[in-house]
């Protein structure tokens, strides 16, 4: 009984110091691509939430600001750290098909509040939702003919 605890307690301290390697490796990896990424001209997410392109950074002196533009013309100094991630240029962007599905979709809203059929969002629902009964019952009637 007393050889099993001990190896249960070895397989569990290796388990925990290979663990935390492999952890540490990663946090290295992610650190080092990270550190690829950020370069003048980047776009980044700032610690207080704020984007911005990097105009200056120095990866080898990280005690030196780094200055960033968050609106044309106007820079700020940040400490190096404060940079979160590097934005991923595809983050947020819509594609053609989802544009213009969201355009009709507000056309047709936009339409429903014109000729006063909308009042709110839980009446477009309403909308939608007498217009398909009102297909199925469309439907059922050519299927079965009209109900008397």
């Amino acid at each position: 009984m007393d050889l099993l605890l001990i190896v249960v307690l070895v397989a569990l301290l290796g388990f925990m110091f290979w663990n935390s390697r492999r952890r540490m490796q990663r946090a290295k990896l992610e650190q080092a691509e990270k550190a690829r990424q950020t370069v003048p001209g980047a776009e980044v997410l700032l610690q207080g939430g704020l984007y911005g392109t990097i105009v200056e950074f120095d990866p080898e002196n990280l005690d030196q600001p780094a200055l960033i533009e968050i609106a044309p013309g106007v820079e700020i100094k940040v400490h190096s750290q404060a940079i979160l991630r590097v934005v991923d240029p595809t983050e947020g962007v819509v594609s053609e098909d989802e544009f213009l599905e969201a355009e009709a979709s507000e056309a047709e809203y936009i339409a429903g509040v014109g000729e006063g059929e909308i009042m709110s969002l839980s009446d477009d629902r309403k909308a939608e939702l007498r217009a398909q009964a009102e297909a199925d019952q469309r439907a059922a009637e050519r299927k079965n003919g009209p109900e008397a």
